[in-house]
């Protein structure tokens, strides 16, 4: 589970720095990291969760 999220963290990231260098990709750097930040809290939440269960 913490690879798929890792990889969506990266991989939003890399949408962030592609919107921001290309002045027209704005939108896409707003999207990448609103997308980043929902990845990094169902993480933390899922992680919290299990935790709890032992």
């Amino acid at each position: 589970m913490w690879t798929v999220l890792l990889i969506l963290l990266v991989a939003w990231v890399i949408l962030s720095v592609v919107g921001f260098a290309f002045k027209g990709l704005l939108w896409l750097a707003i999207i990448g990291i609103v997308l980043f930040i929902g990845t990094a809290i169902f993480g933390a939440l899922r992680q919290r969760a299990r935790n709890k269960k032992r």
